[in-house]
């Protein structure tokens, strides 16, 4: 299975957060094609940047360094986020949701507005 998490799947996996699930953690540990998307990487700076996410320091760079899988936003990814139906406002998330659309991934996600559009959701 191919996964592209969420941001905030990401944050919590990086801080052993209960509110993923053993199997989920299990998963993401051991699955080979997981990814993080740039859009991802740049949320948390920004949260980071006004203060709304303060530990752990260097978030982004780590998670740079990290063994996921790359995900830079394509042109196509704007396209298609910029079309989804509005069911789902934040910008970020609607960039995943593009992503796993067009590059055939599984989001995996605790937000239940994103099961609301036609993608691949794996829910923690």
């Amino acid at each position: 299975m191919r996964l592209l998490l969420d941001t905030h799947v990401v944050l919590w996996w990086l801080l052993d957060d209960v509110r993923l699930s053993d199997e989920t953690k299990a998963l993401i540990d051991e699955e080979p094609d997981v990814y993080l998307s740039a859009a991802s990487v740049w949320e948390i700076a920004i949260k980071q940047a006004v203060g709304k996410l303060k530990e752990p320091a260097g978030l982004p760079e780590r998670l740079r360094d990290s063994e996921f899988n790359d995900l830079p936003i394509r042109t196509e990814h704007a396209i298609v986020a910029g079309r989804l139906p509005l069911i789902h406002r934040d910008p970020f998330d609607r960039i995943l949701i593009a992503q796993a659309r067009c590059e055939d991934l599984t989001l995996v996600t605790g937000d239940p507005q994103i099961r609301r559009y036609d993608v691949a959701v794996l829910a923690v």
